[in-house]
């Protein structure tokens, strides 16, 4: 019977050069829509399954390095910093425009390395932010504006769309079931935020950029453009001959800046931000 309907599935998902595959018992790939209106061929529990391996590689070869902080921490400092990161991710989640807000895990982790600008999340919402971005920052905006960001790709699901499109689905099932622990190593093993080998499509990021001016518009907190501040910063970097390690996973075209701007104009969410005051702080407490 499942062949037999393998053909109609893949017709009306338009997907029939895509092979359609069951998990556990269940339609890995299914034809409804997911919250944000994309035709996904993997379920929400897909993306958790693949964020909850990919989180403890992640986990286990920083704590390794001793560079995963410990939010538990007996140095008051270092809790007094994750509750001041965990501060700015709420706020964004409670903005009320995030699609996943209750499926995906958002939790935040800290990485101890001062030459590493960057952050990232992982599907189903596991987010790592590297003390080089936050000493890097001038201020919690801008640091809103790239956790905004990468929130964004988490929620908008472009891990699983961009894995799906480089590998294809039979790969990204085996690294669900757990049957290609080496090759997920491997995938990971890039470390610096690298994860997956991936590196998102500028339509990915162009969207990614878009919803963080949406998620930090609507908190009515944060500049709701910061991230045009961090890429400012970047740029300068970049025109100075240095190429920041941010780069890496993100491709940053030229006109990146300005269409964030335009993008928080024609929202008309304001651009000055209600308070940074706590942002040297939270670098002081963290040794920055």
């Amino acid at each position: 019977m499942r062949n037999n309907l393998l053909p109609a599935l893949a017709n009306r998902c338009k997907r029939a050069y895509l092979p359609l595959l069951f998990l556990g018992g269940s339609l890995l790939a299914g034809c409804s829509s997911d919250k944000n209106g994309d035709r996904v061929l993997f379920s929400i529990e897909n993306d958790l399954q693949l964020g909850q391996q990919v989180a403890q590689q992640m986990d286990s070869t920083y704590r390794a390095k001793g560079q995963l902080l410990d939010r538990n921490s007996p140095n008051p400092r270092t809790r007094a910093a994750y509750a001041h990161l965990d501060q700015v991710v709420n706020r964004i989640l409670e903005s009320d425009q995030v699609s996943y807000r209750e499926e995906f895990a958002w939790d935040v982790k800290i990485i101890d390395d001062p030459n590493v600008q960057n952050a990232f999340a992982t599907p189903g919402g596991h987010i790592y932010v590297f003390t080089g971005l936050i000493r890097f920052l001038d201020s919690e905006d801008q640091l809103a504006g790239v956790l905004g960001h990468e929130i964004a790709h988490a929620d908008q699901r472009h891990s699983v769309k961009q894995l799906q499109k480089q590998y294809g689905i039979s790969f990204i099932s085996r690294l669900v079931l757990g049957e290609s622990a080496g090759q997920l190593e491997r995938l990971i093993g890039g470390a610096a935020g690298q994860y997956l080998g991936l590196k998102f499509s500028r339509d990915y990021e162009r969207e990614a950029d878009e919803y963080s001016v949406l998620y930090l518009g609507a908190t009515n907190y944060y500049a709701c453009d910061g991230a045009a501040g961090f890429f400012q910063k970047m740029q300068t970097l970049q025109n100075s001959g240095t190429i920041p390690e941010f780069f890496s996973t993100h491709p940053a075209p030229g006109n990146r800046i300005h269409d964030i701007q335009a993008h928080a104009q024609q929202r008309g969410c304001q651009t000055t931000s209600a308070s940074n005051t706590g942002y040297q702080e939270f670098k002081r407490n963290l040794g920055l």
